[in-house]
């Protein structure tokens, strides 16, 4: 699990006395967060006025009935995003933790390929939810909503091995704390 060395992919990206300890990944498995449920009810309702709407349309004759294809259209993509878009980012998402920094890194469709770093200090601020996919979280960002802003909390999501993990990064911050 623990590594000192740096693979030569890091070596333009890790300062010359940064190494890493430990590398990982979310769980890959079919997952959909309960709040995701309202999405698709979402998506349900408004394919499904658009596909009601397209039948009258349908019936009255004409070509008109095709407008409603886009809102169906818009109605599935709602859906389908709802379940099957956090899956497919974690199974595109790679986690890495330095004796300094910690990283995730994607790899997306349009998006690209992109890397965020996050210095571990003393002071970074650490949550841990236990469980057999445990999560880490050392970072927070603020997102604007239409209301304004809420925050975010950034981490090693649904990772097996979360209380080893939470371990390494509590002895960065206090090497007396990895002892406990």
């Amino acid at each position: 699990m623990t590594q000192t060395t740096q693979p030569s992919e890091w070596k333009n990206i890790l300062s010359e006395d940064e190494n890493i300890l430990w590398q990982g990944a979310p769980d890959r498995s079919f997952h959909v967060p309960p709040k995701n449920l309202f999405l698709v009810i979402f998506g349900l309702f408004f394919a499904g006025f658009a596909l009601f709407w397209m039948t009258m349309a349908y019936s009255a004759g004409g070509t008109f009935w095709m407008f409603g294809l886009l809102h169906f259209s818009v109605g599935v993509g709602i859906i389908a995003i709802a379940l099957f878009g956090g899956t497919y980012k974690r199974r595109h998402t790679f986690y890495t933790l330095t004796d300094q920094n910690a990283y995730i890194a994607t790899n997306l469709p349009i998006v690209g390929r992109k890397l965020n770093t996050f210095r571990i200090t003393d002071t970074t601020p650490i949550s841990y939810a236990p469980g057999h996919l445990a999560t880490v979280h050392f970072a927070t960002k603020q997102v604007r909503t239409k209301n304004g802003y809420r925050t975010v909390d950034i981490g090693f999501e649904r990772i097996e091995d979360g209380g080893d993990v939470y371990r390494l990064i509590r002895q960065l911050q206090d090497p007396k704390e990895g002892d406990m």
